[in-house]
């Protein structure tokens, strides 16, 4: 299996990289209040608003380096029973430049549960030590998954059908 290979502060993940709909260079994100800090905000992609997860802030506390080798990478979040069609998320993800093969086979558990890091997967060894699969269809718990995914989309309105304010006092 291809993976796409990342870093954080020195540690290697890797994505599957059939879970990959497009790896996209560094793009201004419009911050969004009342998110988690984990979530930057939102790109436009083809016309549409794509959440942002930084991998950074999620793993480690801290915001993402801008560097060259920041990519935004965009996945399909396939967890939501409730959704008909996937819902695509925006990885930022600090040196996204490479892809590596492993066999499934490669990737045993870690011995260490991490269930407030449940998208943390199994770990691989190679030459250069340990990756960690990281699982897309884990990253977001069913509450962050409602405040990106509103079903209905609070713009629509609410049961009553009838626009309701947001916290920025817009209608929705």
């Amino acid at each position: 299996m291809l993976f796409l290979v990342f870093e954080l502060d020195g540690e290697r993940y890797a994505l599957d990289a059939r879970e990959i709909v497009r790896v996209l260079p560094l793009q201004p994100v419009r911050a969004f209040a009342g998110t988690p800090p984990f979530i930057a905000g939102v790109i436009d992609h083809e016309g549409a608003p794509v959440p942002v997860v930084d991998m950074a802030q999620l793993a480690l506390g801290r915001p993402a380096h801008r560097l060259m080798s920041t990519r935004l990478v965009l996945v399909n979040d396939r967890a939501d029973p409730r959704a008909s069609q996937p819902r695509r998320l925006a990885l930022l993800l600090e040196c996204a430049t490479r892809t590596q093969s492993f066999a499934p086979g490669d990737f045993a558990e870690g011995g260490i549960a991490t269930p407030e890091a449940r998208w943390l997967g199994p770990v691989a060894r190679d030459a250069l030590g340990f990756v960690q699969w990281v699982k897309v269809d884990q990253l977001l718990d069913a509450r962050v998954r409602a405040l990106l995914f509103p079903d209905p989309p609070s713009w629509q309105g609410g049961e009553d059908g009838n626009a309701h304010p947001t916290p920025m006092g817009r209608a929705s």
